[in-house]
């Protein structure tokens, strides 16, 4: 019979390896070069309109060399081809050693039907950046639990009214230039200063990971969220999930960027999506900032998920920058 003693001291021991892998670096993919090469594909909505010219051109003028996925103009329904498709398209390109970025055209919904259909095996021992926001948030998650950074940026089908000054932060983090942010304190801010690994994306997409292998692991992390076109009470239920699986009890910052077109009911709930935001979480002492600039919003600014930053928010700015 095994000693109350011993499985104590297994049970202390799978929490410290755990806990210390949490802690671990993530890898950064390589960084971008001229002539290097990267591909556009859908994950998720399908892309059949010839709207992909703003985005090529971007990347040539970058010195990059475009490839166009086979996922790219396939229709089915509101999903670009089958799971099965979508997920073959973007197996051949993180399996190919001849791209070194993949960038997803568009969100709208699908990625989570194809992800369990992708073998990340080559991926790991030859990462590459993956590039979108929204829906692409279920690839963040999924290759950050995996220990990989990825890009948190426009995409194809957003870079003709993207301004320069948001393409060159796509830029910097692509080709690993320096990157910071420094934004107006809005008065909602919880102060502090803080260093950490960044996390996050869709608030949503998420949400409807929970329970799942691509659950956003939150632990010593500054986590940042963005959403739109959804109920206020939405946003509650959401929040008030991840709080209940204990999302924010060793998170270290939390960065709320745009969170618009949201709908109310008959009945008005009573708050804005920032007011519940600072409602759930007015009892953590972690730092809280408002409308950071990056989302669905014109002025959609890079992040880059498994970076390190330090996140200052006193009561002039909020800083952040990617050490």
């Amino acid at each position: 019979m095994i000693h109350l003693k011993t499985i104590s001291f297994l049970f202390l021991l799978i929490f410290l390896m755990s806990n210390s892998q949490a802690q671990q670096n993530m890898t950064l993919p390589p960084h971008l070069k001229k002539g290097d090469t990267i591909a556009i594909v859908a994950t998720a909505r399908k892309n059949i309109d010839d709207n992909l010219k703003p985005a090529i051109q971007l990347a040539k003028s970058w010195g990059l060399e475009v490839v166009i996925g086979n996922s790219i103009g396939l229709d089915n329904n509101q999903l670009a081809g089958t799971d099965e498709q979508r997920a073959s398209d973007f197996q051949n390109m993180i399996d190919n050693p001849n791209i070194h970025a993949i960038w997803c055209v568009r969100g709208g919904y699908g990625t989570a039907r194809m992800i369990d259909l992708v073998d990340f095996s080559k991926f790991i021992n030859n990462p590459k950046w993956i590039v979108g926001f929204s829906d692409v948030t279920v690839l963040h998650s999924h290759l950050n639990n995996l220990g990989f950074a990825t890009i948190h940026g426009i995409m194809p089908v957003n870079v003709e009214k993207a301004s320069p000054e948001v393409e060159e932060t796509l830029r910097k983090a692509l080709f690993g230039l320096p990157l910071s942010y420094t934004v107006p304190c809005e008065n909602e801010n919880k102060l502090g200063k803080v260093t950490g690994e960044l996390l996050g994306g869709n608030l949503s997409i998420l949400y409807s990971l929970m329970g799942s292998k691509s659950q956003i692991d939150c632990r010593g992390k500054i986590l940042f969220l963005e959403d739109l076109d959804e109920y206020l009470y939405h946003i509650d239920r959401m929040m008030l999930s991840l709080k209940r699986c204990g999302c924010f009890d060793g998170l270290k910052g939390l960065v709320v960027g745009s969170f618009i077109k949201m709908h109310d009911n008959e009945i008005p709930w009573g708050k804005t999506a920032n007011q519940i935001i600072a409602d759930i979480t007015k009892n953590y002492n972690f730092p809280v900032v408002y409308n950071f600039p990056s989302g669905h919003i014109h002025n959609n600014n890079t992040l880059v998920f498994g970076r390190k930053v330090s996140l200052d928010a006193n009561d002039k700015n909020t800083i952040l920058k990617f050490e």
